[in-house]
């Protein structure tokens, strides 16, 4: 029986089987999968899908989030694709979807993340076990609300130019759940010179996309001298699916 779905961008996928052959291009969800115990249904994954190890080691690649090879996920002969509007370049995508059906997802708040769980729970079989996941983050956002005790925060992505996370992001909501108080008011990927008035009591400087280390904390000391500028795992903060809570 043909069933219809929704994605997050807001395409409609007609699909009159449970996909059996699954490539995943979007490294937080492929961890998603593993925890779905999609086994033996994914086939390929991308060279950024670090988690689950074991898959990383044994999975097909099929290129990075931004340079797909397309001849190489067709060559899986895939029934359905997972993709990311933000991850994934467009031009792939269209490729993609225009052969295979094709879920993109687009996850710019904790609330999205729980509806692309769903999503993917319905059209793989498994409902009540990603209903199960999204009630962990629940538990999880409800044990940390208090973490950041309102503090004023900035969250820092890239160094050259120097970009923060401002609303309208997964990494803002996130924080925000965690109890801090962001001092972006510029919407998405701001750079540093955007922004005015900022007064930080915490400076967080993430270790992906952009791998900040020890030795750039002395700059964002001068830059904010009354701040505590720290390192913070940039998987913790801005990956969505299953990272924090398996």
């Amino acid at each position: 029986m043909m069933k219809s779905y929704i994605d997050q961008i807001g395409r409609k996928l007609e699909l009159e089987y449970l996909p059996k052959r699954i490539v995943s291009l979007v490294p937080s969800q492929t961890e998603y999968f593993y925890a779905l115990g999609m086994e033996e249904r994914i086939v390929g994954i991308t060279k950024f899908c670090i988690h689950p190890k074991a898959w990383f080691k044994t999975k097909e690649r099929v290129g990075g989030t931004k340079n797909v090879d397309i001849k190489k996920v067709l060559d899986l002969k895939p029934d359905f694709i997972v993709a990311n509007k933000e991850e994934n370049r467009a031009e792939d995508i269209k490729a993609l979807g225009a052969i295979v059906p094709t879920y993109v997802s687009d996850v710019n708040s904790i609330e999205d993340a729980y509806q692309m769980m769903a999503d993917l729970g319905a059209i793989l079989g498994c409902s009540n076990e990603s209903m199960l996941w999204i009630e962990k983050w629940k538990e999880y956002f409800n044990s940390k609300q208090h973490e950041g005790a309102g503090r004023r925060v900035i969250y820092v992505i890239w160094k050259d130019p120097i970009m923060l996370v401002g609303p309208g992001t997964y990494i803002h909501s996130y924080i925000t759940k965690l109890g801090y108080q962001n001092e972006v008011a510029e919407s998405r990927y701001p750079r540093l010179t955007e922004c005015n008035g900022l007064n930080p009591e915490e400076v967080l400087l993430s270790t992906e996309p952009y791998p900040f280390k020890k030795s750039d904390i002395l700059y964002f000391k001068q830059r904010f001298p009354n701040a505590n500028i720290r390192l913070v795992d940039g998987e913790e903060f801005s990956w969505y699916g299953v990272r924090n809570v398996i």
